[in-house]
Formats: structure tokens, sequence, C-alpha cells
């Protein structure tokens, strides 16, 4: 007889709105267990053996779905990361006002890359990853505007990589955009949901 799938319950690693707004907005029943780790020390001993910015972005992901993945070994676990990749350099969400000015500064006028990466755990181990990568190109914007922009965007911007949020006004900071936007949002959701559904955990 035909072995029965039975779906497994899915439980987000991360305390993120947007990821969570994507999955709830898709119709895929989850719930959220924030893993704990010291992401900036993890990032900077990385960065220190001079990592590329993609395997940074998988590296945490992993680690945080791991984590909470070996408290519940029965669940699948997701564990996501974003990082900004400016023409190998990372960089990460902007801690002052003047970190996002100079982070936008560096940007402008220029091409840089977003990897969002997932990963799913069970049983404490990795069955599942996926890096989506988007090309971003910004516009020659004027002083005045990044100004302004800033005055209205910040302290919402603080969470997001590179100060800008594409879903809110950050979209008129740029020129271009090649690539899937739920990957820009922070979550390689068409790749997951098509692993999901592979494996019988949602509808096909």
């Amino acid at each position: 007889h035909g072995f029965i799938h039975m779906p497994k319950n899915l439980i987000l690693a991360s305390g993120s709105e947007i990821r969570q707004t994507l999955l709830r907005n898709a119709n895929v029943p989850f719930r959220i267990e924030k893993a704990r780790i010291d992401e900036d020390m993890i990032k900077h001993a990385l960065l220190a053996e001079e990592t590329a910015p993609r395997e940074i972005a998988d590296t945490l992901a992993e680690m945080k779905a791991l984590k909470v993945s070996q408290k519940f070994p029965d669940d699948l676990v997701i564990g996501c990361d974003q990082v900004l990749d400016l023409g190998g350099k990372l960089l990460s969400k902007p801690e002052s006002l003047d970190e996002a000015r100079a982070q936008l500064l560096e940007l402008r006028n220029q091409r840089h890359m977003l990897l969002s990466a997932a990963v799913i755990c069970e049983g404490g181990k990795p069955i599942w990853r996926h890096i989506g990568q988007v090309r971003l190109r910004m516009r020659d914007f004027s002083d005045d505007f990044l100004e302004g922009y800033l005055d209205r965007n910040w302290p919402g911007i603080a969470h997001s990589v590179g100060g800008y949020k594409l879903e809110e006004e950050g979209v008129r900071l740029f020129s271009r955009i090649e690539g899937d936007y739920f990957n820009v949002l922070g979550l390689p959701l068409m790749e997951l949901l098509a692993y999901l559904t592979i494996r019988g955990d949602l509808q096909k």
C-alpha cells in the first residue's frame, strides 16, 4: 500500500514581519520560533575568514534553522538570511541614520546584489537550501532627495539591509531590478513553495 505523507508542521525561525506576511498571504500554515544566535558575532568571524557574502547568508540561514530544529526535531524549520553584496563587499543593516546615509551614498549609481538564503532543517539536519539572487541598480538620485528620504523613512529602514524597503518609498532609489521580487523581500518563496508541495506538506 502507498505511503501517505503526513504533512509536517512548519516553523519559521525568524522574527521578520515581512517573511511572516509572505507566508501568511500564501496561506501556508506555520508558527514562529525565533532562533537565538549571535548573528553579528558569526558574521564578523566569517568576514574575518574572507567568506563570500552568499556563503555568509547560507551559513546564517542554516544556523538559525538548526538551532530551532534541535528543539523541535519532528517539525520542518525554515531559517532565512539576506545579505547585500556590493562587488563582493557585504553590507549589513544600518545601525544609525549616518550609517544608512553612508550606505546609500555608496550604493548610489551602482549595481548591487541581494542574496536571500533559506534552509529547511528536519531532525536537526539540513534537508533543503536555496539562495535567491536579485540584481539591482540604484539611480543617481540627488542629495536633496536622499535627505528627504532619510527624514521620512528612518527609523523604519533600520531593519533593512542597504537602508531601503522596496515595498515602500525605497523603490524610488532604483532604476532597474532584475530577479524575483520575493527574493528582494527576503524569502525565496517560489522555490520554497515548490519544495513543500513536491514533498506533500502543501497541497498539490
